[in-house]
């Protein structure tokens, strides 16, 4: 019996000891993606690569949740400049790509408080079919473009994706719970500075 016991602690000491330790309700490889940010450059998931991020689909011209989950990713990035987090990313890819010019979506984050905007990649130069698809395949997210409207339904989530790109796990993103996010980036990314 002592030895079944001993046992079972290693395996879950051994467990315990792979590369991200953060448990998540989900696991999907994001798929690879090159896609212009707000300040022009080119962004590919191979650039993410070594760091986590946390990713959203939002759009500029959005009259109801955007604006809140913008707003919150901006608490989300001070709660990680207080915990002294340094390794991450912001990733938001814009679901209105033929409005969301990266000078349109400059413009948008202008109105927000963000305490570092070299950490946030808000990526468009792809079309509307394209990135209804990318979300469902690599976030299970529900994006779709309301033909009656200029608007485009999406879910209102937060995704970790881990520095070798896998989406790990969801939060809220309008009900946030940015120490939760704090802590996880903090597991993942190892870099705190003192």
């Amino acid at each position: 019996m002592k030895r079944l016991i001993m046992l079972a602690a290693l395996m879950m000491l051994v467990a315990g000891c792979s590369n991200y330790k953060v448990k998540g309700d989900m696991d999907i490889e994001v798929q690879d993606f090159s896609h212009e940010n707000q300040r022009g450059e080119e962004v590919s998931l191979e650039d993410l690569k070594g760091s986590p991020w946390l990713a959203t689909f939002v759009f500029t011209n959005c009259n109801t949740v955007c604006p809140p989950m913008t707003y919150n990713l901006t608490e989300v990035q001070k709660g990680l400049q207080k915990a002294g987090v340094d390794d991450y990313k912001i990733v938001a890819f814009s679901i209105d790509p033929d409005n969301d010019t990266p000078e349109a979506i400059t413009e948008y984050l202008a109105g927000y408080d963000i305490v570092d905007d070299s950490k946030w990649e808000y990526l468009t130069g792809y079309n509307q079919q394209y990135i209804e698809q990318y979300a469902r395949n690599s976030f299970r997210a529900h994006v779709k473009d309301d033909p009656n409207s200029d608007q485009v339904i999406h879910t209102t989530y937060f995704y970790l994706v881990t520095p070798d790109g896998h989406a790990i796990k969801s939060y809220d993103g309008i009900d946030v719970p940015v120490e939760v996010i704090v802590e996880d980036l903090k597991t993942l990314g190892g870099e705190v500075n003192a």
